[in-house]
């Protein structure tokens, strides 16, 4: 049976600030286009250092007359994962990302579909975990809602999103679930899984660092399997991005 899946698109800039620009710049496009279609717009988001960055440059470019071709009324925003923290927790990948570009660009609150907080009424993450899936529901009359755009970092051992190399995450086919004794701070977490992340339209994976060069090469190997690099189990259904900077992407056969 031949895979369907797309075959990656690899793109390296020099270095990380260069990386984030042309992410944002990117991101700025496909956003637009798919408003051009259908008059909305749909990005999962992620939090980390590059994440970041992107949403920064793409507030930039948010102020720029000439390049303020988004709509950011009619994107929602919805995220990979989230750490089980307070709110108001620096941690939180949603603070990260309001204070980066939502409320710069104005995104109204009810296209903000943000993974609840531990002091947001939930008991468990495993009840926050049940509330976002049926908030992807409703959004995809049952199933899950259109995905222009899902970014993800990969973490230096692979990891994607919450789920970890070896983690029964890796197996458990819900559209959203609770991670918990994860190996890296703070270990309670709430994640999208791969049944979510690859029916994205488009799927980026943004990578800075030598630290991550491994994992890289890895993924675009071909050979590896999800258990042992949940990275390489993710794709869109009509891309997949790997958007590297050149120290990332340092082990890679030219």
């Amino acid at each position: 049976m031949t895979d369907a899946r797309p075959t990656p698109d690899v793109v390296v800039e020099p270095d990380a600030g260069r990386l984030a620009r042309s992410v944002a710049s990117a991101l700025v496009a496909r956003l637009a286009a798919a408003q051009a279609v259908h008059g909305t717009a749909s990005v999962v988001l992620t939090g980390g250092g590059i994440g970041t960055a992107v949403l920064v440059e793409a507030a930039r470019l948010a102020a720029e007359p000439e390049a303020a071709v988004v709509d950011w009324t009619q994107v929602d925003v919805w995220w990979g994962d989230e750490r089980w923290v307070p709110g108001d927790d620096p941690e939180r990948n949603e603070k990260g990302a309001r204070d980066a570009l939502l409320d710069a660009v104005g995104v109204p609150t009810d296209r903000v579909h943000a993974i609840p907080a531990s002091d947001a009424g939930h008991a468990e993450p495993e009840d926050a975990a049940a509330a976002y899936a049926a908030e992807l529901a409703a959004a995809g009359d049952g199933g899950v809602p259109r995905i222009d755009v899902l970014m993800l970092g990969v973490g230096p051992e692979g990891h994607v999103a919450s789920i970890f190399p070896d983690s029964p995450a890796i197996t458990d086919d819900r559209t959203v679930f609770a991670v918990r004794d994860c190996p890296k701070p703070p270990p309670t977490r709430v994640s999208l899984g791969f049944a979510t992340i690859n029916a994205a339209e488009e799927v980026w994976l943004l990578v800075s660092g030598e630290g991550k060069a491994e994992a890289v090469a890895r993924g675009l190997s071909g050979t590896e399997s999800p258990v042992d690099l949940p990275a390489a189990g993710v794709h869109g259904t009509r891309a997949t991005r790997w958007l590297l900077d050149a120290a990332a992407a340092s082990q890679l056969q030219r």
